[in-house]
């Protein structure tokens, strides 16, 4: 079950665009990077979190003290209302 935390600590790393990019695919891409695997290979992200309600959140920047924490194929992976994502302790941002 994820984790949703308010009023986190100070985030950095790379941002959003919110207006081109959905923090549900950029989660997505982390993943795949992280475990070095196509992203058409990975299990369905619906299988272990909603997508809509984790970009919902996330969307246009209005969470910026928001972060969820879930797991995902024995990796953990945090989204942070910064855009940050962090697969396993590692920062993925946007190429």
């Amino acid at each position: 079950m994820p984790i949703v935390r308010i009023g986190t600590n100070e985030m950095s790393g790379t941002t959003l665009d919110y207006h081109n990019d959905s923090i549900s695919l950029s989660v997505i891409e982390a993943l795949a990077a992280e475990t070095d695997t196509d992203p058409i290979e990975l299990e369905p992200l619906y299988h272990v979190i909603d997508p809509e309600a984790l970009d919902q959140l996330f969307q246009q920047g209005t969470a910026t003290d928001a972060a969820v924490t879930f797991p995902y194929g024995g990796h953990t992976v945090e989204v942070r209302g910064d855009g940050t994502i962090i697969v396993d302790g590692t920062v993925h941002g946007r190429s």
